[in-house]
């Protein structure tokens, strides 16, 4: 089978689109035939050799956390899904990934795909649905009613917490650039600050219950918005250079979010895909030929919005 490996930690070079021995699944596991895969900024931190201390992998290592495929073998004692199935996950973030034709995968880490989007564009949804979920509801604890304060929503992230806080009835405040401010609105966002025309700290007048920092802000910036935090609220942070900050004389929690991978929530936000109540957006698909050439373009800067990776065709 086609696979993108590095044989060593380096920049978008070190990627090779090559063939490869065709995986076969142990106990507990199942063999995906892979629809597509995304690209995940983690993605090039761990290539690079960056995230080597929380994310060591063993050379030659398949890049590609998020996966959409069908089940195509399954391992001793695999009961919970059948081959043919149409499957979505967020996979062991050091073992080998879903950027070739075929993957292994925990058949514990799975969920049905959605059945009203393409298999390929779930692969959209797995990483950044979880984070945002995990940020909001289980750090976060935002419930309806409350104000949400996400910096950094125009990133891939940020379109679906904008989502989810609106949908569990939040008012969400929105921090993005004018070039995906489009996209930010169109989830429902109720206010959108333009971060690179004002400051944040000055456009927000009213404490917020929650703030989510989604965004690769300075640690003093962070700490400057956290005051916009009512006594008693959360800080949320995702970026994993920094420690979100806390006030102890006024109650505000700092929080760090280590995103994990979690079956029962992945199929929650599937089902509000289902129901319409959740939009996957994909800003573009690329060929999985083509992702060595894609990691240099992120590098560059160049690339805003979830792409997916799509997979030969079988």
């Amino acid at each position: 089978m086609k696979a993108v490996r590095f044989h060593e930690y380096g920049d978008a070079g070190v990627l090779r689109y090559e063939d490869v021995p065709l995986p076969v699944p142990g106990t507990g596991e199942v063999r995906i035939r892979v629809a597509a895969t995304s690209f995940n900024p983690v993605d090039a931190g761990i290539r690079s050799g960056g995230l080597q201390g929380p994310f060591p992998v063993t050379f030659p290592h398949t890049p590609g956390i998020d996966v959409a495929g069908t089940v195509d073998a399954l391992g001793d004692g695999v009961d919970t899904v059948a081959v043919g199935d149409a499957v979505v996950g967020f996979l062991p973030m050091t073992g080998d990934g879903a950027a070739a034709e075929y993957v292994v995968a925990p058949a514990g880490i799975l969920a049905a795909a959605p059945s009203n989007v393409p298999l390929a564009d779930a692969a959209a949804l797995p990483l950044v649905g979880l984070t945002a979920w995990q940020a909001l509801f289980e750090l976060g604890r935002l419930t309806t009613g409350q104000r949400v304060l996400i910096t950094g929503a125009g990133g891939a992230v940020g379109a679906y917490a904008v989502q989810l806080a609106k949908n569990a009835g939040a008012y969400v405040i929105a921090t993005a650039s004018p070039r995906s401010a489009d996209r930010v609105r169109a989830a429902g966002a109720d206010e959108i600050l333009d971060h690179t025309a004002t400051a944040v700290t000055d456009a927000v007048t009213r404490p917020v219950d929650l703030l989510l920092n989604l965004a690769p802000i300075e640690p003093s910036q962070l700490a400057d918005q956290a005051a916009l935090v009512r006594s008693g609220g959360t800080v949320v942070n995702t970026t994993v250079w920094m420690q979100a900050p806390s006030d102890e004389a006024r109650q505000v929690r700092g929080l760090n979010l280590y995103v994990r991978s979690d079956a029962e929530q992945l199929a929650g936000l599937v089902a509000a895909v289902d129901r319409g109540e959740l939009h996957i957006d994909v800003s573009r698909r690329v060929r999985l030929e083509d992702l060595p050439a894609f990691h240099a373009e992120a590098a560059a800067g160049a690339v805003s919005g979830k792409v997916v990776v799509l997979a030969p065709a079988a």
